[in-house]
This record gives structure tokens, sequence and C-alpha cells, in this order.
């Protein structure tokens, strides 16, 4: 028998450490200073700016990857443009670009995905996969104070058996960076809390801009980030460009960092 190269590790004690690892993660994280709710390249920026100044920051995704379109790129392409000035935020988490036409920079998917989900790692943001937003959790005078989740399966169960209880996170800011669909923000319009608009026809030159601009508190409690700012005001939508996907995240670390006086 040839010589054994790994330690000896049973099965039981890899799934006691998995369990166990996630186990303390969670209890952790149920109640953290900023639960960003979307693990698009919004959430991802604005989570690894506040993340680098000690906010414990926990980013809830529906989806069993993190990244949204920042890793697909446009029409399954994996190529990601960005214009001026976004290509100052690749070159400071080490993305690869190239120059198309002045103004416009074209960068790997992949490759910028990557590297954005690591330096959000490295900042300390935790991360919770296939995970739903269910609902809000309102406090006095309806500040949004955390949110309700679920496991993201339960929505495929047959409606008959889908009383599966959610839990609750808490937190002292709530960033909505759920892209088009604007969850957290859809729920409070439910609520009677605020009415949106939803997104406007592609414009790219407008909307870039423009959500950068209405990037911002929302509601109490509550940052809207990236292309959830363009349905939740009506905006342009703007495509596969992602420049100003990572300018919102960073204006909304820093609208947060501004409220918990970390600026």
């Amino acid at each position: 028998m040839a010589e054994k190269i790994f330690a000896p590790v049973s099965e039981r004690e890899v799934t006691r450490a998995i369990v166990d690892g996630f186990a303390r993660q969670f209890i952790e994280y149920v109640e953290s200073d900023c639960l960003i709710i979307g693990g698009g390249p919004s959430g991802l920026m604005a989570g690894r700016d506040v993340a680098l100044r000690g906010l414990k920051t926990l980013i809830v995704e529906r989806n069993n990857y993190i990244g949204g379109g920042f890793w697909i790129g446009g029409y399954l392409m994996n190529k990601v443009t960005v214009r001026e000035p976004g290509q100052k935020i690749l070159e400071e988490l080490g993305i690869p670009y190239a120059q198309v036409t002045p103004g416009l920079f074209v960068a790997d998917g992949p490759h910028a995905c990557s590297k954005l989900i690591s330096s959000a790692c490295d900042a300390g943001v935790k991360f919770a996969n296939m995970t739903i937003f269910d609902d809000v959790i309102l406090r006095e005078g309806n500040r949004v104070c955390g949110a309700v989740v679920n496991w993201t399966p339960v929505q495929a169960l047959p409606r008959e058996i889908t009383c599966v209880d959610p839990i609750a996170l808490e937190a002292r800011v709530v960033v909505d960076s759920t892209g088009h669909d604007a969850c957290v923000v859809k729920k409070l319009e439910e609520r009677g809390l605020l009415k949106t608009s939803g997104y406007g026809a592609m414009w790219v030159e407008q909307s870039e801009d423009l959500v950068v601009e209405h990037t911002g508190e929302a509601h109490p409690g509550l940052i809207v980030t990236g292309m959830a700012v363009a349905t939740t005001y009506g905006l342009p939508r703007m495509g596969p460009t992602f420049g100003a996907m990572l300018l919102s995240g960073r204006k909304g670390a820093q609208i947060i960092l501004k409220k918990m006086n970390k600026n």
C-alpha cells in the first residue's frame, strides 16, 4: 500500500467540523452591524468597505454563488464593462482591464468578481448562501432593524407543505442590494411605507449617474444600492456595465459609516 499523504480523518469529523463552524458563525451573526441583502457587485462593494472599518457585516444571498451578474457579464460572454471613473476601483482591487474607447474599459467577469469577493472576505464579510429574504423587522417609528429569512429551497416546496417558519436576523442597518427586484424595498411598499416606480428602459449614459446620485437611505434603517435604486426611483436600466454598481456600493458604505460615526 502506498504511503498515505493526508491526515487520518473520519467522515464524522468532517461533518462535525462543517456543522460546528457554520453554527458558530451563524449564531454570532444573528445580530450584526450591517446586514446586506443581495451579494451582487454593489452589495459586495458596500460590505467590503464597511467591514474594513470594523463593522460586523453579513451578506445574505439567495443563490448558491456570490457575485450576481458581475460574474457572467453581458449575454453570458463573461466580459464586463466599466465606464470612467469606475476603473479606479478595478485598480484598487487589482483587477486587470483594458481600455476599449476613451472612458470605456473591459475586464474578465470571473476575474473581476473573484477579486471583489476575495476582497470582501479579506475585509471580514461573512455570507449566508441559499438564504432568501422574506420580510423586514420593524421597530418604533417603522425603522428597519433587520430581516426575516428562510432557506431558498423552501420556495420550491408544494404549496401545501411550505409552512416552514423563517428566522430573523437583527442589524443596526440593512442594505437592499437585490438588483432590479428590490426585494426589501418592495416589502416596505407592500406594507404601505413607501412607493416605488419600477426601473425604466435602458439608457446607459443617464442610468449610471442617476443610480449613484440616488443611492442612500430610502427608509429609516434601509440603505438602497445598485439597481435596486433604479427600481425604487424609476431610473433607467444600464445593462452589463458595472461602474455604477461599484460606486453605488461605495457610496452606500460611506453613508453607513457616517451614520455610525465611523467615517
